[in-house]
């Protein structure tokens, strides 16, 4: 049937056309009738095929036209927000302005009341605590607080304040090396001479033992071989020495001798520690020994009344 119209032209003779015309009528009604029979046994079919296929032109259609709004409303979108961009913009910037400004003004109430706690921290000897906040508010006042204006009295006096903190340590440092240290040998000196004088033999009171002391070059050195092949004990011991608040800072000389230098470590003022003691060592001796000549006077004269008193001269 395909072919018909090629067959036809290519035909010269009339009665072969007219021939080659008819059969091709007959195919054709064949064709229909074939058609139709086919039709009517799968109508149901074909019914259920059109009905799906026009379905899902529908839905075809419908995605179509919620794609191209979709896209509408995208543009506009973009629009909108390329129109409240700078907006936005500006909005942002202003909030992280506010936010720094927050952080800057609690960090002034902060500031506000150092000096009220450095005078309790000085007061009850915690002196590094006293340090972190006092080298913490200068820090801050010169750097980020710099420009605010209403500080400038408080930066002068916390500076003041840093720059002489370094004389209370060394004094206190001083103390602990020489006064306190021979204070506990004196004291138990009178123990002992107190005690001797209540026996009645009058025997030689002893000699003091001070191997048992601990002073400061015995710390550093338990520190330092406190774990056998571990050479950087001893600045380990001193980076991990914190203030306890619950107990006396200076019940332990030599901790609170670390806490010190601990202190002046972090005041950069570790140089001017060293000349101090360097300065004041010879003079410090000479106080040690006449302290000590002192109390083995006063011992001694003690020591004879308390014989004199009992008719035994010696």
């Amino acid at each position: 049937l395909l072919g018909a119209p090629r067959t036809l032209s290519s035909s010269d003779d009339v009665e072969d056309r007219e021939n080659e015309k008819g059969r091709l009528e007959e195919a054709y009604e064949k064709c229909d009738r074939d058609l139709d029979e086919l039709i009517v046994q799968h109508y149901t079919e074909l019914t259920t095929a059109i009905r799906t296929y026009q379905s899902i032109t529908e839905r075809i259609t419908n995605s179509r036209n919620k794609i191209k709004q979709v896209k509408e409303n995208l543009l506009s979108c973009k629009m909108l927000l390329h129109c409240k961009r700078d907006e936005l913009r500006k909005l942002w910037i202003e909030g992280i302005e506010h936010k720094h400004v927050l952080n800057l003004l609690d960090e002034i109430e902060n500031i506000k009341q150092v000096p009220q706690k450095l005078e309790q921290c000085m007061a009850s000897k915690r002196y590094l605590n006293a340090t972190d906040m006092l080298v913490s508010a200068v820090d801050s006042l010169e750097g980020p607080l710099l420009q605010v204006e209403g500080l400038s009295d408080l930066r002068l006096e916390l500076h003041s304040k840093k720059m002489n903190l370094h004389l209370v340590l060394i004094d206190e440092l001083h103390r602990h090396l020489y006064i306190k240290s021979t204070n506990r040998v004196g004291q138990r000196g009178k123990d002992r001479a107190r005690l001797g004088s209540l026996v009645k033999d009058a025997s030689p009171v002893p000699l003091m033992d001070v191997t048992n002391l601990s002073t400061p070059r015995k710390f550093l050195e338990a520190s330092q071989f406190s774990t056998p092949g571990s050479s950087s004990m001893r600045d380990s011991s001193l980076l991990e020495l914190k203030e306890d608040t619950d107990l006396d800072p200076e019940e332990n000389s030599a901790i609170f001798m670390g806490i010190l230098i601990k202190g002046l470590a972090k005041l950069k003022k570790i140089p001017e520690t060293v000349k101090a003691i360097q300065d004041r060592l010879e003079q410090e001796l000479k106080q040690i020994v006449k302290r000590s000549t002192t109390q083995v006077a006063d011992n001694g004269y003690q020591r004879g009344e308390n014989i004199s008193q009992e008719n035994q001269p010696r």
